[in-house]
């Protein structure tokens, strides 16, 4: 599917995801732990469309201490989960002909590249960026003091019940919502897919 850069952002569907992961130790590279994803449709979160799974990763392989996340409580299903390929089959419909959007996309690029490096993806999206653009001054630009500072908590926190920062799906539905926070402000619903991805 041929993405279209020039289509107004509100009419694009976007896929937001996030990765939470073990954080790098010598001799050991970063691997991704969890996934999670959510689409925007016409500028509004899309509940239904919430997608979370574990990822495997070897149960001998020592995390970070300061990799942040639920990990150390669920080791022993991480360890029997789906490889990032073996999912692939299940989200690639989800991560290509879409722009793709995440905060900081830097590490979700990696991860998501690794899952499938011999496809291309589409525009990405930084909410990271954006929110410094849109929003100066703020006090701080992480994703879980973003959405208290612009009143989004509660919302975020109803979409899913349970979880919380550092949760792979909280933090997608986290980003999802401050984009769909900023298509609510004025003169926003008209920005292009390749403008908003070249923030």
């Amino acid at each position: 599917m041929a993405m279209d850069l020039t289509m107004a952002i509100f009419h694009a569907e976007i896929t937001v995801l996030d990765y939470e992961s073990t954080g790098s130790l010598r001799g050991f590279a970063n691997e991704p732990w969890q996934i999670g994803m959510v689409s925007l449709k016409n500028g509004k979160v899309d509940p239904v469309s919430m997608f979370e799974s574990l990822l495997r990763v070897d149960v001998n392989r020592p995390f970070n201490p300061h990799a942040p996340g639920r990990h150390s409580m669920l080791r022993d299903q991480i360890a029997v989960a789906p490889t990032p390929e073996e999912l692939w089959m299940q989200v690639r419909s989800r991560l290509t002909g879409y722009p793709l959007c995440a905060h900081n996309v830097a590490t979700e690029k990696k991860f998501t590249r690794l899952m499938a490096p011999m496809h291309k993806f589409g525009q990405w999206i930084d909410t990271l960026r954006i929110a410094r653009k849109v929003w100066p001054g703020c006090p701080s630009y992480a994703l879980e003091d973003l959405v208290v500072l612009l009143d989004l908590k509660l919302r975020v926190d109803d979409l899913c019940p349970g979880k919380e920062a550092h949760d792979a799906l909280y933090d997608a539905v986290a980003s999802a919502m401050l984009l769909e926070h900023l298509f609510e402000q004025p003169g926003w619903g008209n920005v292009t897919v390749g403008e908003l991805a070249s923030m």
